[in-house]
This record gives structure tokens, C-alpha cells and sequence, in this order.
């Protein structure tokens, strides 16, 4: 399942996938990379070595939840109806 998000300044819209993620389990650190998401990539890395790799087979359950989060906090809000309601079930948007 998709959502789609709208900056709420530069118009800029995202499809963003929520729920489980098959790229970051069959990628890992690459995919928030690839996303522009550096900071969660390191941590990926970081977590992964330190866990002895336990943390890349966590990381795809709740990595899109996190991306979704950091793009509300960058201004991107709902661009439909569908996806305000999603991010509602999520916890991610309350607005």
C-alpha cells in the first residue's frame, strides 16, 4: 500500500510505501541512502555492526514508518484523502 505526500511549499510530491519493507530487507543500508536519507543509513550501519546483524532483520519492519515521519517533520503533508487517514492509523500525522 502507497501514500502520497506533498511538500507544502515546493509542491514536490513523494509516493512512500508503508508497512513492511522488501528493500531494506533484501538491500538494508542502501535504501535510505538511495532515498537521500543519510542519517538513518549510518545508523543502519552502525546498529547492524554493533548487533551483529540482528538489526538489518528489524530495520524492514519499521524503516518506512521512520522515513514517512522525517518527511512530515520536513513539511510534506497528505496529498489525498486516503493517505491523511493512513498516516492517522499510523500515529504519524494528527494534524
Amino acid at each position: 500500500m502507497f501514500i502520497n505526500l506533498k511538500h507544502k511549499e515546493t509542491g514536490i510530491t513523494k509516493r512512500c510505501k508503508v508497512g513492511f519493507s522488501w528493500t531494506t530487507l533484501f538491500f538494508g543500508f542502501f535504501v535510505p541512502f538511495l532515498r537521500g536519507d543519510i542519517k538513518w543509513g549510518l545508523l543502519m550501519i552502525l546498529i547492524g555492526v554493533i548487533s551483529a546483524g540482528i538489526g538489518w532483520l528489524v530495520f524492514p519492519f519499521i524503516y518506512n514508518k521512520i522515513y514517512i515521519r522525517n518527511l512530515v517533520s520536513e513539511g510534506y503533508i497528505p496529498a489525498d484523502d486516503y493517505s491523511k487517514n493512513e498516516l492517522r492509523r499510523l500515529g504519524v500525522f494528527l494534524e
